[in-house]
């Protein structure tokens, strides 16, 4: 995959005062250097890969239980669910890639010592999840790698061309990383691998810490905006949620395992008629329901679940309290 090139123009912010000016947000470094892990020495990498050759658990298949799905031998499950993972697996190495940039522009952008120490440590964290996800991918899964899902592309296309540092952090920390938990732990909970959930969990230890940033940053830009400035912000949760919800279908991993456009199809209507049932396994139901729970908590908390943006996420199939 050749790289790919994103215009950027933004100011960068020289400091002078390294005091503390945001306990809180001094903490969230102290606890990021604390929380340091090395992924070539803390992920059992010599574990034996599982006797059926599962990476993931076949619930989290989207054709599981269809008729596609009991056509298919041992054999090709196996290798369906190789792939499944692998393409997950990839959009997630992506994306943290895309946080790895984002973040480091964040260093530039930010005014305070607190938030530039605080976005350093998450520059070497988004590297380690770089790292520690292509090294699954090539020694687990066989080398299967696939490119970055459109509408990924789109989302860290706008956060690394934004200027504004709080526009690139609803883009990353409140959006794209609640997405990201929710997706990690699913993946921990379901993996038949003890390598990929080993991997999970440690990326979980950082995550959870990329949030908080968002949640301690935030607040005092959202409440001081105008109302044009607020509904600008608004708009572009709707943006990042809709691209982070919506259209990541592994079309590529089924064509891999040999599937024609017409199965493809019928994979894609399946999966829809499950979302419509809400007939989801229990690793997917879990999934839904924490990411659609911390992703209101976090826009209510921070004063952007407006009566503009409710309707917006209902549309997206995102549960809301009735008050």
């Amino acid at each position: 995959m050749e790289p790919r090139a994103i215009t950027t123009s933004f100011t960068t912010m020289f400091t002078f005062d390294y005091g503390v000016a945001e306990a809180d947000m001094r903490r969230l470094y102290e606890n990021a250097k604390r929380d340091q892990w090395n992924a070539a020495r803390d992920i059992p990498w010599s574990t034996p890969q599982p006797s059926d050759g599962r990476a993931i658990a076949d619930e989290l298949i989207d054709i599981y239980g269809s008729a596609l799905w009991e056509k298919l031998s041992e054999a090709e499950r196996v290798q369906l669910n190789r792939r499944i993972a692998a393409w997950r697996l990839s959009a997630l190495m992506h994306g943290e890639q895309g946080a790895l940039l984002a973040c480091s522009q964040l260093v530039d952008i930010v005014k305070d010592a607190d938030a530039k120490f605080f976005q350093a440590t998450q520059v070497m964290d988004e590297a380690r999840h770089n790292e520690v996800l292509d090294r699954y991918l090539t020694e687990r899964l066989d080398n299967q790698k696939y490119p970055i899902p459109a509408n990924a592309r789109d989302v860290f296309d706008s956060i690394l061309g934004e200027s504004r540092w709080y526009v690139k952090t609803i883009g990353l920390q409140l959006v794209a990383e609640t997405f990201a938990v929710a997706l990690f732990k699913m993946m921990a909970e379901s993996a038949r691998d003890p390598v990929l959930e080993a991997v999970c969990r440690k990326i979980l230890q950082d995550e959870s810490r990329h949030m908080g940033f968002g949640m301690l940053a935030l607040p005092e830009v959202v409440h001081g905006a105008s109302p044009g400035e607020r509904r600008e912000l608004e708009d572009y949760t709707c943006f990042a949620v809709e691209k982070t919800l919506t259209g990541f279908f592994p079309r590529e991993a089924y064509e891999d395992a040999g599937f024609s456009r017409a199965q493809i199809e019928e994979a894609k209507r399946y999966r829809r008629d499950v979302a419509a049932r809400n007939d989801y396994a229990p690793f997917r139901k879990l999934f839904k329901r924490d990411m659609h729970a911390s992703m209101v908590a976090n826009l209510a908390r921070l004063g952007l679940l407006t009566e503009r943006v409710r309707p917006e996420l209902a549309k997206l199939g995102v549960t809301l309290p009735t008050n």
